[in-house]
């Protein structure tokens, strides 16, 4: 047994586990149940691709809110009452494609719920690592690699049920999962939980969280690399994949390529869960220096077998940089702005993918597939070396324990603490 071990896998971080782990694997059967049941119920593409902008916006736009609302009620709260409202907007899902869907609006109404509830709970998710476990970075391991397992196995539940007819089964499924994360979140057993002053308003709260996050190079200069990464990589990248590879080796092989990322991404978070660097985020940069081998792989016309060693490679390296991101912001941003300032990130860095995405059709048909996968595999070349070449990023050491001084205040019309 593990000397760890015991650090990790508290009373408190089994129940946290079991919450993220149920909700992950809810909110990764979603997407894949709405869009695969809207088409085999006769639907145009164009209808499920709607579906996922009425999922995904909410949570782009409002995660800021959800920072500043979980420094307020406390995370566990907020945490709690989004998997509620999840679990009631699955209840309804699951009726509504049960009996038929009669209006459009209902099904994009009851989204527009599911993804503000993913607002609400996300910023808190990040806080609770530190107060459920004393090896922090351990305990991101195991999330990270569950993390992937449920990115695994979600998407194949609810393609397998879809497929059986049953879109209304994976919705009641994903219910009980919320109602099984809200249940284990209440069981938690936390101490007295950082907050930030009383009285403070809406806005205030929002501009210190964002002096706070703009007052760590190490952290806004991470997300205006990965920002311009996600644009021009890793947002495209899926897609432009799936163009080469479905029609040359079939949609069977393009699905064991992503499972081969999974894979990888599970290795990643298991080594991350023992190898702990003096300097977390230089070893996280080095380890996704291996990403641009799997779109050089598709332009160079590798066998399938090659590219899942690649898809392997690359995941593993996101695993690693992923665990070691999520300690370095959990330990080193004090407590009580840490839900605002996790917004903001996730916010920066999650905010630019549609956006790549989005953009892969045009290049495409301006510069071909070959050129705009060229582009990718330099960006994320680019981004490794740039995570390096910042001397904060890669410098700052690994910290002990989450900083225990108060947060600074600032003035919401002034550059400097009042």
């Amino acid at each position: 047994m593990s000397r760890i071990e015991p650090d990790i896998w508290s009373r408190n971080f089994r129940y946290y586990f079991t919450a993220r782990s149920a909700g992950l694997l809810s909110w990764a059967m979603l997407p894949v149940a709405v869009a695969a049941g809207l088409l085999s119920a006769g639907y145009a593409l164009d209808v499920a691709g709607y579906a996922m902008a009425f999922l995904v916006g909410p949570f782009a736009v409002l995660v800021l809110f959800g920072g500043v609302l979980a420094d307020r009620f406390t995370a566990r709260r907020m945490m709690i009452a989004a998997d509620l409202a999840n679990l009631a907007a699955h209840v309804l899902l699951a009726g509504l494609f049960l009996r038929g869907i009669d209006h459009l609006w209902q099904l994009y109404a009851l989204l527009v719920v599911a993804g503000t509830a993913n607002a609400m709970f996300q910023p808190g998710a990040a806080s609770t690592v530190p107060l459920v476990s004393r090896d922090v970075q351990g305990a991101n391991g195991v999330l990270r690699t569950s993390e992937a397992l449920t990115g695994l196995a979600g998407p194949a539940l609810a393609g397998a049920l879809v497929g059986l007819g049953a879109t209304g089964g994976v919705m009641l499924i994903s219910a009980v999962a919320y109602g099984t994360s809200a249940a284990c979140l209440l069981a938690l057993r936390l101490g007295a939980v950082p907050a930030p002053p009383a009285g403070a308003g809406l806005w205030r709260n929002l501009v210190v969280g964002w002096h706070e996050f703009r007052s760590r190079t190490w952290l806004w200069g991470v997300i205006v690399i990965w920002m311009g990464f996600a644009v021009l990589s890793w947002g495209p990248q899926l897609s432009v994949a799936a163009g080469v590879l479905v029609p040359a080796h079939g949609a069977t092989a393009f699905g064991l390529l992503n499972c081969a990322l999974g894979a990888g991404t599970v290795a990643g978070g298991l080594l991350a869960i023992r190898y702990k660097p003096a300097r977390p985020l230089a070893a996280g940069a080095v380890a996704i220096l291996g990403y641009p081998i799997y779109p050089l792989g598709i332009v160079l016309g590798w066998p399938v077998a090659l590219l899942a060693v690649a898809q392997v490679v690359v995941g593993a390296g996101i695993g690693v940089w992923g665990v070691m991101w999520a300690t370095s912001v959990q330990t080193q941003v004090p407590g009580e702005v840490l839900n605002r300032v996790h917004a903001y990130e996730v916010a920066g860095s999650v905010g630019m993918y549609p956006i790549g995405s989005a953009l892969a059709g045009p290049a495409v048909a301006a510069f071909g597939t070959d050129r705009v996968l060229l582009v990718g595999a330099v960006a994320g070349l680019l981004t490794g070396l740039a995570l390096l070449a910042v001397r904060p990023i890669r410098m700052l050491g690994r910290a002990q324990a989450r900083v225990e001084e108060p947060a600074r205040e600032w003035s919401a019309t002034g550059d400097h603490p009042s």
